[in-house]
């Protein structure tokens, strides 16, 4: 193969999601309703994609780790109930905020320290903390929303007031594109950024290389964490409530975004912008689906489906790079 070939071909993959996301939307615009193409759906899918998107940058260092969180739909149902629970305790907002931060932090610090202490595979240790943490969440509510004060917390992701239209879009989109380049300017031009991707591509590489592998992991999913908790006070300002029930699944999505994006379920691979694009991608196949009237079980085929065969094309990719080597 030319060295042109391989350029076209890279370039090609890059572009692929983006492919991707103009033809499921045109895919809606044309066969969906009228109203698919509004501004009101666009705006709705953008405050949607908030949601999952921020929670899939965390999963984008995990992944490119070379590891998997499985947890990630129950810290955000967890620190929605924190963030409830802090501001009817008299605290403000902005501690509110902290307290989810610091919940989901504490969550993933608790996940790196057992995958490297106990050296046991993220896949199951994550999967166990699915479970511990949703028990948690639906214990600190009594198992029931939990009701909080109205503060600017629940303007987050609202749609725009007429005199706050020239935001645009609501202040969690935005939030969301700041993490986002905090994100890749982490992935890309720090030497935790170069350890990720090293360890990913190759722990033992790695590590005769003098990364401190374990402190890498841990600060990975102790981010990813954080990363969740500031979902969990989106998901607030969606509901208004703190809800231990919601998100389940929702670690799908944010694993099907990274890996349509571009990410590699082997490690090594991923970019932020990949990752958004994914994330766009499964929230205008949900909006779309939910336009058009399809019931909920239809959804969640389309969202089985479209995991399946990123996986599928991600191994073949790897097959292709390994043959052409």
């Amino acid at each position: 193969m030319t060295q042109r070939s391989k350029t076209f071909r890279r370039r090609l993959s890059q572009l692929g999601p983006v492919i991707g996301l103009v033809a499921v939307y045109g895919f809606f615009v044309v066969l969906g309703p009228d109203s698919f193409a509004s501004i009101r759906t666009l705006e709705t899918i953008a405050r949607q994609t908030a949601i999952v998107g921020t929670a899939a940058l965390g999963m984008t260092l995990v992944i490119v780790l070379g590891g998997i969180d499985l947890s990630v739909g129950s810290v955000v149902a967890m620190t929605s109930v924190v963030v409830a629970l802090t501001l009817n305790a008299g605290a403000g907002p902005v501690p509110a905020i902290l307290a989810a931060m610091a919940a989901g932090a504490l969550t993933g610090f608790l996940s790196g320290k057992l995958i490297t202490r106990l050296k046991v595979a993220p896949f199951i240790v994550t999967l166990g903390m699915l479970l511990l943490v949703r028990g948690a969440a639906k214990g600190l509510g009594n198992e029931q929303k939990v009701d909080a004060p109205l503060t600017w917390l629940v303007e987050i992701l609202s749609t725009l007031a007429p005199e706050r239209r020239w935001m645009i879009v609501p202040a969690g989109v935005w939030l969301l594109a700041g993490l986002a380049v905090s994100t890749a300017f982490l992935l890309r031009y720090t030497r935790l950024g170069a350890h990720i991707f090293a360890i990913g591509s190759s722990e033992s590489t790695a590590r005769l290389c003098g990364v401190p592998v374990e402190r890498v992991k841990v600060i990975v999913y102790t981010l990813s964490g954080a990363l969740a908790g500031i979902t969990g006070v989106l998901q607030f300002s969606r509901l208004t409530v703190g809800d231990p029930t919601v998100a389940v699944g929702l670690e799908l999505d944010v694993i099907a975004a990274v890996v349509i994006g571009g990410g590699s379920l082997s490690g090594g691979e991923g970019t932020v912008t990949g990752t958004l694009v994914g994330a766009f991608i499964m929230t205008v196949i949900r909006a779309g689906t939910s336009q058009m009237g399809l019931p909920n079980w239809v959804q969640e085929i389309v969202t089985g489906t479209i995991i399946v065969v990123a996986v599928a094309m991600d191994r073949w990719r790897h097959r292709r790079q390994e043959a052409s080597a």
